[in-house]
C-alpha cells in the first residue's frame, strides 16, 4: 500500500509539474503574442473573431463527445478503445465541418450580415479537424500521467503560430492573422504528438467499445455542451445584438481572463482526475485524496485570482495602455465568476472519479437554467452606457453568470460531500485559510501599489509585496501544501 501511495503521488507530482509548466510557458507565449496582436489589430477584428470562435467550440465540443473523460475514467482502455475512439473523433469532425462550411453565410447573416465572416470561418473551422486527430494522443499520455510532451508540443505550437500571427498582422491582413494563428497551432500541436509518441491505432471500429463510454461519454458530453453554451451565449447575444466593437471588448476580457482560469482548470483537470480514478475504490483513501487537492487548489487560485482582480488597470494600463480600458471591468468580473468555475470542476472530478456523471450533468442543467433566466432579465440592458463607460450594459449581463456560478458552486459542493463521504465543514475548511489570508493580503497590497503612478512599476510593486506576505505567512503557519508545492517544483527529475 505504501508502494503504491508513493507511486501515485509521485506520478501525481511529476504531472502537476509538467501540467504548470505548459500552463505557464504556454501563457507567457500566448500572452506575448496576444499583446502584439492586441496593440495592432482594431477592436472589429477581434470581435469578428469572437463570434467564429463561438461555433468553434461548439464544434470541438462536438467532435470530442465526452470521451476524452471516459477513457481518463476507465482504469485499462484497450488498443481498441483507443483506436474506436480515434475515428470517431476524425469522422465527426470532418462531418461538422462538411456542415459548417456550407451554413458560414446564415452565420454572417445571423451577425448583422458582415459577409467577412464567411470566409474566415471556413478556414478557421480547420483547425477543430486537425485537433480531433490529436485528442486520443493527448489522452493517453494524460492517462499515463505524463504530460512531459504535451507541454513540448503546446509550447513549440505556440512559438510557431505566434510568429505566423504577428507577421500577419504586420503585413496588415487583420482578423486573418489571428485565424492563420488558431490554425498553424493546431497543426504543430498535432504534429509533434503523432511523430514523437510510439502509439498508433489499429485499423478497427468497434461499436461495442463505443458504447461502452456511451454512459459516462454522452452525460459528460452533454455537461461540457451546457458548460460551453454558458461561456459562449453572451458573446452570440452581444455580437448580435451590439454588433462587433462591444463584442471586441468583451472577447478581450474573456481571452485574458480564460488565461487565468482555464490554466488553473486544466492543471487540476489534467492532473487529478487520473489520480482519483486510482483510488476510487478505497473510500478513506479517496477522501484524504480529495482534502489535498481543495487544499491545493485553494493554495493556488486564491491568491492568483483575487490578485488579477485587484491589480486589473495596471495589468491592463502595462500591456495595452488605454485602448482596451472598457474591458478592465469586465476582465474583473470574469475572473470572479472563474473561481467558482474551477472549484466547482475540481468537485465535478470528485464526483466523476465515482461515476457521478449524471450528477455533474445536473448542476450544469441548473447552472444554464439560472444563467439563461438572468440573461432574459438583462438582455433589455445590454446596449446601456455611462459617460466613460461604452460597456455598462455588458456588466449587467456579467453579473447573471456570476448569480449562476455561485448557486452551482454551493449545490454541487452539497453533493460532493454526499457522495465523497465528507461533510460540507470539511470542505470549507480545506479552502477557507488561504482564502482569508488572500483578503488580509491584498488591501497592503493595494496601498503599497499607490508609491507609483507608473503602471508597470505599481504592478511589480503589487506582486512582490503580495508574494513576499503569501508566502511569509504561510512558512510562518507551517503550510504543508506550500512545502510540498516548494518540494515538487525543487526536484530535479522531471
Amino acid at each position: 500500500m505504501s508502494d503504491n501511495s508513493d507511486s501515485l503521488k509521485t506520478k501525481t507530482a511529476r504531472s502537476i509539474k509538467w501540467n504548470v509548466i505548459d500552463r505557464v510557458s504556454s501563457q507567457v507565449l500566448y500572452a506575448i503574442t496576444g499583446i502584439v496582436l492586441a496593440r495592432l489589430l482594431s477592436v472589429e477584428d477581434f470581435g469578428l473573431v469572437s463570434v467564429v470562435l463561438i461555433f468553434q467550440a461548439f464544434a470541438s465540443l462536438l467532435v470530442d463527445s465526452g470521451f476524452s473523460y471516459a477513457l481518463i475514467q476507465r482504469k485499462n482502455p484497450s488498443q481498441t478503445d483507443y483506436s474506436t475512439v480515434l475515428w470517431f473523433n476524425i469522422a465527426v469532425a470532418v462531418g461538422i465541418y462538411a456542415v459548417l462550411y456550407f451554413l458560414a453565410p446564415l452565420i454572417a447573416d445571423f451577425f448583422q450580415g458582415d459577409r467577412r465572416l464567411i470566409p474566415l470561418s471556413r478556414v478557421l473551422f480547420l483547425s477543430f479537424i486537425i485537433n480531433a486527430s490529436a485528442i486520443v494522443q493527448t489522452n493517453r499520455l494524460m492517462k499515463a500521467m505524463d504530460v512531459k510532451m504535451v507541454a513540448v508540443s503546446n509550447s513549440l505550437g505556440l512559438c510557431i503560430a505566434g510568429v505566423t500571427g504577428i507577421a500577419l498582422a504586420l503585413a496588415g491582413y487583420g482578423a486573418w492573422a489571428i485565424v492563420w494563428q488558431t490554425v498553424v497551432l493546431a497543426s504543430v500541436k498535432s504534429l509533434v504528438l503523432w511523430t514523437t509518441q510510439h502509439w498508433f491505432p489499429d485499423f478497427t471500429f468497434s461499436w461495442s467499445s463505443l458504447r461502452s463510454f456511451f454512459n459516462i461519454g454522452s452525460r459528460m458530453m452533454f455537461t461540457s455542451f451546457l458548460n460551453t453554451l454558458f461561456q459562449n451565449i453572451y458573446s452570440f447575444v452581444i455580437g448580435n445584438r451590439s454588433g462587433m466593437a462591444p463584442l471586441g471588448y468583451y472577447g478581450q476580457s474573456d481571452k485574458w481572463s480564460k488565461m487565468g482560469i482555464m490554466s488553473l482548470y486544466q492543471v487540476i483537470t489534467s492532473s487529478f482526475l487520473p489520480a482519483l480514478s486510482a483510488v476510487q475504490d478505497d473510500d478513506e483513501r479517496f477522501k484524504r485524496v480529495c482534502s489535498k487537492m481543495s487544499r491545493l487548489t485553494s493554495y493556488l487560485v486564491f491568491p492568483s485570482m483575487l490578485g488579477l482582480i485587484a491589480m486589473a488597470t495596471p495589468i491592463f494600463h502595462t500591456l495595452f495602455g488605454s485602448k482596451w480600458d472598457p474591458s478592465i471591468i469586465l476582465f474583473q468580473l470574469l475572473i470572479f465568476r472563474g473561481i467558482f468555475t474551477i472549484f466547482t470542476g475540481l468537485y465535478n472530478n470528485f464526483l466523476l472519479a465515482k461515476s457521478h456523471a449524471r450528477t455533474i450533468m445536473w448542476m450544469e442543467i441548473l447552472r444554464d437554467s439560472v444563467a439563461i433566466l438572468a440573461l432574459v432579465a438583462t438582455l433589455p440592458f445590454i446596449n446601456e452606457t455611462k459617460p466613460g463607460n461604452p460597456v455598462w450594459g455588458l456588466e449587467i449581463l456579467l453579473w447573471g453568470q456570476i448569480i449562476s456560478s455561485v448557486i452551482t458552486f454551493i449545490v454541487t459542493m452539497i453533493y460532493t460531500a454526499k457522495f465523497t463521504g465528507t461533510n460540507i465543514l470539511r470542505l470549507i475548511y480545506d479552502i477557507a485559510p488561504y482564502l482569508c489570508l488572500t483578503l488580509l493580503i491584498l488591501p497592503i497590497m493595494t496601498a503599497a501599489g499607490w508609491m507609483s503612478d507608473i503602471p508597470v512599476i505599481t504592478l511589480i510593486i503589487e506582486i512582490v509585496v503580495a508574494s513576499g506576505l503569501y508566502f511569509g505567512a504561510n512558512k510562518i503557519s507551517g503550510s504543508k501544501i506550500q512545502d510540498e508545492v516548494i518540494g515538487y517544483l525543487s526536484k530535479k527529475k522531471v
